[in-house]
């Protein structure tokens, strides 16, 4: 039975920062299991029914889709820039959140945000084989040559070998946009495998993990609750 401390559980749950919560339980606004509990230290049973002014609380995980602008980092926290909890809506910034994988500063498009550590494991282990597709724009045409050389695995300079990786031309026949699917997330990788084979990556946009693609009614910079049939997607539409 995991034991949890009242003012801990609230917060967690969005109900406001640990001392807002502390001061909501001391007030008196704040019940368990029917009775009115004023001790932020309370441990709590995994079954106990927790109220604040008579309403449930919410779930303990988040999980969402952000449609990454470029110009913000994919941290919790940045001296210099902009990171993409800076960016949440209020309602999501005391959650605990935190970017499940990274795209580089300039990368635009889908990034999943949690503060489920197991799932966002999970999700990210090359083990488990779930695929990112990207789209790229690139300065020259994708070959048939390079298309071989990701599916044999790009072996950058200093010797590293990257998983098997797709890719193809985009919808649309304009050989110098292509569709990238890799299964892990090495530091700057997609751009890396293209400067290997000759190319550089003008833009770059993530476009689904899995097979949860990017909300094409997400305005860029903007985020929203998956449902748990998207969060599902996620673990299907795997490479292997």
């Amino acid at each position: 039975m995991i034991m949890e401390r009242l003012d801990k559980y609230l917060a967690s749950r969005g109900t406001g920062s640990r001392r807002e919560v502390q001061q909501l339980i001391k007030s008196g606004a704040v019940t368990v299991d029917g009775a009115v509990c004023k001790k932020p230290e309370t441990k709590l049973s995994d079954a106990a029914e927790v109220l604040v002014r008579g309403q449930a609380v919410g779930e303990r995980f988040v999980y969402l889709m952000l449609n990454k602008p470029a110009g913000v980092v994919s941290a919790t926290e940045d001296r210099r820039d902009k990171t993409v909890i800076d960016i949440l809506p209020a309602e999501w910034k005391n959650r605990g959140l935190f970017p499940a994988g990274r795209l580089d500063k300039d990368t635009e498009g889908l990034l999943i945000l949690t503060n489920d550590g197991d799932f966002a494991h999970r999700m990210l282990s090359p083990k488990k084989h779930v695929e990112k597709q990207y789209i790229a724009h690139l300065d020259g045409a994708v070959t048939e040559e390079m298309a071989a050389r990701f599916r044999d695995g790009i072996v950058f300079a200093d010797g590293t070998r990257c998983m098997p990786a797709r890719l193809r031309v985009a919808d649309g026949g304009d050989k110098c946009v292509a569709v990238v699917g890799i299964c892990e997330g090495k530091f700057h990788q997609v751009k890396k495998m293209f400067a290997i084979c000759g190319r550089k990556v003008v833009h770059l946009q993530r476009i689904s993990v899995g097979n949860l693609y990017l909300d094409s009614n997400l305005p860029i910079g903007s985020c929203k609750s998956l449902t748990n049939l998207e969060i599902s997607q996620i673990f299907f539409g795997n490479m292997y």
